[in-house]
């Protein structure tokens, strides 16, 4: 029977154990680092690509809401499979762990097969529908069909990385997040500009260099877990469907896969509105996206590193170390974001010069910095306080805040913005969006801890 191959789980793990405090340090910081590594490597992406052309880095910029959608399907799986596992471990139910981990694993699998289809065959028509340009349209095409064909590296890197953050090992995690973005970072010149006798592949070079530092770091991180994770065993025969596993995981991932794939079609849709006023327009909203990464995916490794304790202290009915965690958690979110918002306010030239920014891109660029850059500070709570809604098994309340903040006002108050005719505007929808996040994040997480304290205070059955 299976459950004689699992390792034993009667001993407390570190994250019911640990001050709340040094062990949230101890899982968030390693992922943070990690994560900025990570925002490193795609700025510097962008910054060798602009070198090739303003389109270039506009075919780049257009092809984001595809890239946000692989990674949607990635990171809400393996949130589900991440909260599955630190709940079975917490509650000491090792035969769910089990399948957790090898069901996740088939799960990415099959998320590769999706995505290398979707991009061979989708990726010419999903840059026609954006633009007419056909320098774009040819260079976005090669970079969509590479990055999405290829992509067997990034699902079984969100995978195996996850399974380590989920036993509390985000150090583990951490090196082989470094090692794919330093491959990144080294293969960029070399094969964008056909450096050491390397062909230059343009921008297709910098999708080789991606999916490549994604399948090292993928191995890197499947050796790991094999050697120093012995909370979970990986067993290949068992690499398979297991329905009551996948709807466990789904439970709590479909809504976060649904969240930021809205976010792509957010993207789809302001690209469509911006370009009406210039490709700079475009290309500025995508430098932003690849800088405020510098902001928020800090903030995201830091949120990596509370849902696990949040969702192993949950299981083992330990109240007063969930709100503790969560209130660590939202008070470094918002002291990271006012970081970033100070950074945004004060060298928002200096942050697009780093793209070869023109006179133009500038005078676009300089004020959509600035005012995007309001919504920082409420933006932090939210991805807390709705990550803590998932953790603990209201995934709906996410869901239901994300698509309030970028399909039904994002959106629409951009487009009526737009419709004075002054660009400028059209950037107030992002703050405005975040201060309707905020009151439904409020709402939301008050009522779910009003639930987990009721449940925690339960019995064990």
């Amino acid at each position: 029977m299976e459950q004689n191959t699992l390792p034993s789980a009667s001993a407390e793990n570190k994250m019911g154990l640990l001050p709340v405090g040094k062990l949230l340090a101890g899982m968030a910081v390693p992922m943070m680092v990690s994560m900025l590594v990570q925002a490193l490597y795609n700025i510097v992406d962008s910054i060798f690509v602009a070198r090739l052309s303003e389109n270039a880095l506009t075919a780049v910029s257009l092809a984001f809401p595809l890239q946000n959608l692989m990674i949607a399907v990635g990171a809400g799986t393996t949130l589900g499979i991440n909260t599955l596992l630190s709940r079975s471990l917490g509650a000491k139910e090792d035969d769910n762990a089990f399948r957790a981990a090898n069901t996740g694993i088939f799960l990415a699998l099959c998320s590769f097969a999706a995505f290398c289809v979707l991009g061979l065959g989708f990726s010419h028509t999903f840059f026609r529908l954006q633009t007419n340009v056909e320098e774009i349209i040819n260079a976005g095409t090669a970079y969509g069909q590479i990055c999405l064909g290829a992509s067997i590296g990034l699902f079984c890197q969100f995978t195996f990385e996850r399974l380590l953050q989920s036993t509390g090992r985000t150090h583990l995690s951490m090196y082989t997040q470094i090692l794919g973005a330093v491959t990144n970072i080294i293969l960029d010149p070399i094969l964008i500009f056909g450096l050491c006798g390397a062909p230059r592949l343009g921008i297709a070079g910098a999708a080789v260099a991606t999916v490549i530092g994604q399948c090292i770091a993928s191995v890197a991180a499947l050796l790991l877990n094999l050697k120093y994770n012995p909370e979970i065993q990986i067993s290949f025969r068992h690499i398979r469907w297991h329905g009551p596993t996948v709807k466990s995981i789904y439970r709590v991932g479909l809504p976060s896969i649904v969240m930021l794939s809205i976010g792509s079609v957010m993207v789809f849709g302001l690209n469509h509105i911006l370009i009406a006023f210039s490709t700079t327009a475009t290309a500025v909203l995508g430098s932003y996206f690849k800088l405020q990464s510098f902001i928020f995916l800090p903030v995201f490794g830091l949120n990596n590193g509370m849902v696990p304790i949040v969702a192993y202290n949950y299981g083992a009915k330990k109240a007063a170390r969930v709100k503790k965690t969560i209130k660590l958690s939202i008070l470094s979110a918002m002291v990271i974001m006012a970081a970033g918002l100070a950074l945004f306010e004060l060298f928002p030239g200096t942050l697009l010069s780093l793209f070869d920014a023109s006179e133009n891109m500038l005078a676009i660029g300089i004020p959509a910095l600035r005012t995007i850059a309001l919504s920082f500070v409420l933006a932090g709570f939210c991805i807390i306080s709705t990550s803590v809604c998932q953790a603990i098994g209201n995934p709906f309340h996410s869901l239901i805040v994300s698509v309030c903040r970028q399909l039904v006002v994002l959106l629409p108050t951009a487009w009526l913005l737009a419709q004075t005719g002054n660009l400028v505007l059209v950037w107030l929808a992002f703050p405005i969006s975040e201060l309707v996040s905020l009151t439904l994040s409020a709402i939301f997480l008050r009522k779910t801890l009003r639930i987990a304290e009721k449940s925690m205070a339960l019995p064990n059955t």
